[in-house]
Order: structure tokens, then sequence, then C-alpha cells
């Protein structure tokens, strides 16, 4: 019997890790018994450039191992994080993860790769996997619909001549309807911005690799995933083969502290779907002006609510929210006069334990694609204030593909900092907890997402199926490639 050792290469931001080792239960719970090869599954941990990051990474790790599941770690040696990104994150990340390629190479030396599986921010270990000629496999942790811009990028850096910050028209994504220019990532805005290079870079370079495992549902961007399969978003070159195996999502019970389970038993004395829940990721956080903006539309909105409410950083040079001071931040009296039908909870909420409850009708959301896919697992329909990242793009999906969502509309001036006035807020709670059109059509669409999550990973269904696909290329890869490699037991 051949032990066939898969590597798992994750940025160690927290929702690139977590996902990443999540895909990689996934593959073991797939491989265990399947065939006459052992499989294992190592994850390559990198350690995270801020002590706030390395303990939240930590413990998460911890947790993992001693769980039992039989998913392994093997730490890399610590590199000197880049000084000069100039607060440019995309930039940073993949600059991080290059530093890493030395690293990695003696790693999949030592443990004896059958293959490599990398985050997106670290296409540059594509050069090492090609010299050691072990099969390797992007980890796409976000949207089909982002995946195909990022293919498209290198293109549309030549046939748009102006920034997308600036450009007034629509931008061609095949497989979205055209995407207004304000929908596209604010970090692609700029074309002299790191940021925009390295995903031109990263863009090419997944059309190197031996496949891209996305997580997502085949039934929730099917026009997408078609697109990029039938090579129209690189014309000329046919793309990967792709493995979309999603959702991945952990659904075991949240670990909560008994505090933290007060808000989910507030829950259990509210009437079914009335309640709309906002919470905004983990490193969003609003300062008071905002705050006083959605406090004022969700009093007026008359609905039920419960608002995870994050303050500004505490520490200089961090991204983290702290707890927040709800005397600052909240308009004068408002929890008293909102006290028979809401709660605002000032520190970190179980997310999942929240979306998962009866009580739970609507999810005001920051749209981050982990976020959502929980939504869509419990059927909670959305209305999305996107604040960072790809969220732009996402929030535009889900409102006019997916159909899973309400507009809302968010200020992306960047002197307003994605604000969105009271009226606003008002008006997509009503919508989205309503008895209006909008408001059940995006209801009987979650409904539908829910029923096809669930049907996508039980056997024989589209991810289930990705995932043997997957197994069974790296089992016929590996088993021609890996002879060559030195094997050593994991210490």
């Amino acid at each position: 019997m051949a032990s066939l050792n898969v590597l798992l290469l994750p940025e160690p931001g927290s929702g690139h890790l977590m996902s990443l080792i999540e895909a990689g239960k996934r593959l073991l719970g797939h491989c265990a018994g399947a065939g006459d090869d052992e499989f294992t599954v190592t994850v390559l941990v990198v350690q995270p450039p801020t002590p706030e990051s390395a303990s939240e990474v930590g413990a998460h790790v911890r947790r993992v191992a001693a769980s039992g599941i039989g998913v392994r770690f093997h730490h890399l040696p610590a590199v000197e994080p880049p000084a000069d990104c100039a607060g440019d994150l995309q930039e940073f990340k993949s600059r991080y993860m290059e530093l890493y390629k030395p690293h990695v190479e003696a790693a999949a030396r030592e443990l004896g790769a059958a293959a490599l599986v990398v985050d997106f921010f670290a296409t540059t270990v594509l050069d090492v996997a090609r010299e050691l000629a072990v099969p390797t496999y992007v980890y796409f942790t976000s949207t089909a619909a982002l995946l195909a811009l990022m293919l498209r990028l290198p293109a549309l850096d030549k046939t748009v001549a102006v920034d997308f910050e600036t450009f007034k028209g629509t931008v061609d994504v095949p497989g979205l309807p055209p995407v207004p220019a304000g929908n596209i990532p604010g970090f692609l805005g700029r074309k002299d911005c790191p940021n925009f290079t390295w995903f031109v870079y990263h863009g090419r370079r997944f059309m190197d690799a031996d496949g891209i495992i996305v997580n997502t549902v085949t039934q929730l961007e099917p026009g997408l995933l078609a697109a990029i399969a039938e090579g129209r978003c690189v014309p000329g070159r046919p793309a990967p083969p792709l493995y979309p195996i999603g959702p991945v999502l952990n659904l075991g019970v949240e670990n909560a502290a008994s505090d933290d389970e007060a808000c989910v038993r507030w829950l259990d004395a509210q009437p079914r779907a009335s309640v709309v829940f906002l919470c905004f990721g983990s490193l969003g956080w609003f300062d008071a002006a905002k705050a006083r903006e959605v406090a004022t539309g969700l009093e007026r909105s008359g609905h039920r609510f419960l608002w995870a409410l994050r303050g500004p950083p505490a520490a200089a040079g961090s991204r983290h929210p702290s707890d927040a001071d709800l005397d600052e931040l909240l308009p004068a009296g408002f929890l008293e006069r909102t006290k028979d039908r809401g709660l605002v909870w000032p520190r970190w909420a179980p997310q999942k334990a929240v979306l998962s409850h009866g009580a739970v009708g609507g999810f005001v959301t920051h749209c981050g694609w982990n976020s959502t896919m929980e939504s869509l697992w419990h059927g909670v329909p959305l209305a999305p204030w996107p604040l960072y990242a790809e969220q732009r793009l996402n929030a535009f999906e889900l409102v006019s593909v997916m159909g899973v969502a309400v507009a809302m509309e968010v200020e992306v001036d960047r002197s307003r900092d994605n604000f969105v006035e009271a009226e606003e807020l008002e008006r997509a709670v009503r919508a989205l907890m309503g008895g209006g059109e909008e408001g059940r059509k995006a209801r009987e669409k979650a409904a539908e997402m829910k029923a096809a999550c669930r049907r996508a990973v039980e056997e024989g269904g589209s991810s289930y199926v990705a995932l043997e696909r997957l197994r069974d290329a790296i089992r016929k890869a590996a088993n021609a490639t890996t002879a060559h490699l030195v094997k050593a037991p994991l210490i």
C-alpha cells in the first residue's frame, strides 16, 4: 500500500487557514478506505506576521490537532515579513508567502509530498512544485466570480485603459452580467498599486496549476464555472480542471463561552424568522458615526434585531476590532427604547449558532464568502454591506445573479468609507424582513440555495463527486511522480 501525503499551504489569515484546513478534512474523509493508497493530509503552518494573529492561528491549530481527525501539522520556520508594503495588504500577503518558497521545498522533500495544495496568494510556490515534479493545485477561498475576474485580469489590464476606480463603464467578466466598475474590488482600483500587479500575476499563474479547487457549489455559480471551464476567461488557453467542493464549512457546534451563549438564549424568546442579524466579520468594526446611523435605521424599521457591534482596534497598527463601548457608539436612549425587540451584542458573536437559529430571518453582512456560505447553508437571505476585499463583487453577485439578497446602497467614496445612511438601512431591513416582493423572492432563492448546498455534499452530489475526482487525480499523478522524493517520518 502506497502512502500519499498531500501538503496544504494556507495563507495565515484566519479565513484562509480555517477554510483550507476544512477542505483537508473533507479530502481526508473521501480518501479513507478508497483504493489501495493510504492518504495523509499535512498542513504547512506559516508563522503569522503579528503576535495577535499568531495567537488566533495557534489556538485553532491546537484545537484541530487535538480533535483526532487525522490532519497533521508541520510548522515552517519563521521568516522576516516584508516591511515596505505601505499598507497594501494583498501585496504583503503575496510577498510574505513568496519568502516561504525554500521552506516549502524543504518540507516537500522531507515529508514526501504526493501533491501540494496552495492558497491563491501563494502561486509563486508553483515554481518549487514544478522543480520537484509534484502535482500542485490552487485552493481558491472565494467565489467563482472572483476567480473568473482574476483569470480575466491580465486581458482587462490591456483593454481597460484607465484605473477601475475612475472607470465609469462596466467590466466584462465571462459568466456574469456586465459588472459596474464600482463593484470591482477596491484593491484592484489603481493599476499603479502593487496589489493590482500581484493580482495580475496570480491570475496568470492559476493557469499553470494542475487544478483549481474552489469553495463554491456548482448550483450557486453554474454560469461562471462553465465560463471558466470552457476557456472564455483566458481565450486560447483551456483552464485547468476545476473542483468546486463547497460549501467548505466547519459545521460543528460553535465553541462559544457561556457569556456568548446569552445572545443565542435571547433568540429563543423571539418568534420564528422575526430577527434580522447584523454582523460584519472578524475585521469589521464601526465608529460612532456609522453606529448611530445603523441604530437610527434599526429603530425606525420596527423589526427585531440582534446586532453584533465591534469597536475600533484598541492597539495601534492592529486590524482586529475591540469590544464595543456602547455608551460611546450608540445614540442616547437607543438601548432603552429598543430593549423589547433588540439586542446589541458588543463583542464576538457565535455566528454559526445564530444563523442556524429559527428566530433569524435575515442577515445584514459584510459579504465575506465564509459568512455568505454559512448564511446560505441555513437558508437565510441577506442584505449586503461590503466593507473590504472582494466583498463589493460578492454583493453584486448575490443580488444580481443569485437573487438571494436585497440590494442596499453603500457609499463607496473613500471619504465616506462604505457608509450607509439610516434611511437606506431602514429600507433594506424592511425589504428583507417584510412581506414585499423583493424580500419574498430573496427568501425563496435562499431556501433553494440551502437545498442545493446540502444536496451537493451528500453522496452523489456535485461537490461530493468533485472531491472524488480530485482524490483520483491526486492518486494518479502522485503514483507517477513521487518515487524520486526522499521520504522521512513526520516529526
